[in-house]
């Protein structure tokens, strides 16, 4: 099975962007040390008007490693503590065409 990609675009209201670089973080802190990790990006939006403020783009080496480690009761705890009111929409995606 190839690697797959989770591309997570974040919808951030004015003024708090620093409180969602923050929250991307303790995620990324996470999400660095499940197995099947590899790799992950966050991407700013450099243009007025763009729905999504920040994007963030990780790699994973299958999809049941990503789930795996969505399931984890250590992330249900993790998320508790952070904002549930940045919008955000992870999907996971696999390439087609390069």
């Amino acid at each position: 099975m190839t690697s797959i990609t989770v591309i997570n675009p974040f919808e951030v209201p004015p003024g708090r962007e620093e409180e969602a670089l923050s929250m991307w973080e303790v995620f990324a802190d996470y999400f660095r040390e499940q197995p099947g990790y590899i790799s992950t990006e966050l991407h700013k939006a450099i243009g007025d008007g763009a729905k999504f403020h920040f994007i963030n783009i990780a790699k994973w080496q299958s999809a049941e490693d990503f789930q795996t480690a969505l399931g984890n009761p250590e992330l249900m705890e993790i998320a508790k503590d952070l904002p549930n009111d940045i919008p955000h929409y992870p999907g996971m995606y696999e390439v087609i065409r390069t």
